[in-house]
C-alpha cells in the first residue's frame, strides 16, 4: 500500500543533507555524497531506490552514487549536462522535464551557474499545489553557495531566478548552514524583525537536533541577505549606499567568505 509522499533529510558528513523522497515503496534521493546512510534508510523503511538527482559534481554530492548503483542497478540517474561524471547518467539542462511516475512527480530543471558552472536545481509542482525546490549549493537557508567556478553576476542571476518562484515554494538545500548564515545576516541587517524571529526559531530547532530545512521562498526573501541587496540597511552596512544590487551582492558574498 502506498503512502502520501514524504521528504526526509538523511544527515551525511559534518553538515550535508541527502534528501529522500518516498511514498512507502519507491524512493528518490538527491545528491547522495555517501551511500551508507542512504542504504540504511532504504532498508529501514523497506524502500526501493528508483531515481537519483544530482545538482553538481562536488564529491560530497556524488561519491555515494557508485555504491547505490551496485545495490540498485536499474536506478535512473540525472545529472547536469555541462559537467562530467564517471557514472552513466541522463544529462539534463535548462527546462529539461523529468517524470518520476512512481512518485507522481514532474521536475523541471533550472540551470543555476555560480557555485559551479553546470549547477542545476530540480523544481516540481505537485498536484496538491505544493512547490518543491531541490537547489543543491546555490541557495542556503539565509545564505548562498561560494563561487568556486562562476562569477558574482552568474550567481546573482541564478538567485534572482529562484526568487521568482512562488513564495510558498519549499526550499530543500543540501547543507545545515542556516544558523551561521543568520548570524552573518544579523550583522548586516540587525533591525530586520523577520530575521530576528528566524534566529530564535532556528536556534530552537538546532538545540532539539532538528533540521532547519526546508525553508520556503517567502522566508528567504524576507531574511536572506543575498536576496535583499536592495535593503538600505544592508547597503549602508557594507558602505555601498545606492549601489547596484549586483555590486552589493558581490561585496556581501566576499564578506561572507571571511566570516
Amino acid at each position: 500500500m502506498q503512502h502520501n509522499l514524504q521528504i526526509i533529510p538523511i544527515p551525511a558528513f559534518k553538515d550535508n543533507y541527502i534528501w529522500l523522497i518516498h511514498n512507502g515503496q519507491q524512493a528518490l534521493v538527491v545528491d547522495p555524497g555517501d551511500a551508507t546512510p542512504v542504504l540504511q534508510a532504504l532498508q529501514q523503511l523497506n524502500l526501493r531506490l528508483n531515481t537519483i538527482l544530482i545538482t553538481h559534481h562536488h564529491h560530497d554530492h556524488i561519491d555515494g552514487v557508485s555504491d547505490l548503483v551496485a545495490a540498485y542497478p536499474h536506478v535512473k540517474i540525472y545529472a547536469p549536462r555541462l559537467e562530467h561524471y564517471a557514472f552513466a547518467h541522463r544529462s539534463v539542462h535548462e527546462l529539461t522535464n523529468i517524470s518520476v511516475d512512481d512518485l507522481k512527480l514532474n521536475f523541471t530543471v533550472m540551470s543555476l551557474p555560480g557555485h559551479t558552472l553546470g549547477h542545476v536545481a530540480y523544481y516540481a509542482e505537485q498536484a496538491s499545489g505544493k512547490h518543491l525546490l531541490f537547489c543543491g549549493d546555490t541557495l542556503f537557508g539565509a545564505g548562498c553557495g561560494r563561487l568556486f567556478e562562476g562569477t558574482p553576476a552568474q550567481m546573482y542571476q541564478s538567485l534572482q531566478k529562484l526568487a521568482a518562484l512562488p513564495p510558498t515554494t519549499q526550499v530543500y538545500c543540501t547543507h545545515e548552514y542556516t544558523l551561521h548564515n543568520i548570524n552573518f545576516a544579523l550583522d548586516l541587517e540587525p533591525n530586520n524583525p523577520a530575521l530576528t524571529e528566524r534566529y530564535y526559531h532556528t536556534q530552537k530547532l538546532r538545540e532539539a537536533k532538528h533540521a532547519s530545512l526546508p525553508s520556503n521562498m517567502a522566508l528567504e526573501l524576507a531574511t536572506n541577505p543575498f536576496l535583499r541587496c536592495h535593503s538600505t540597511e544592508i547597503q549602508n552596512a557594507v558602505g555601498l549606499k545606492n549601489a547596484s544590487d549586483l555590486d552589493v551582492f558581490t561585496h556581501v558574498r566576499e564578506r561572507r567568505n571571511r566570516y
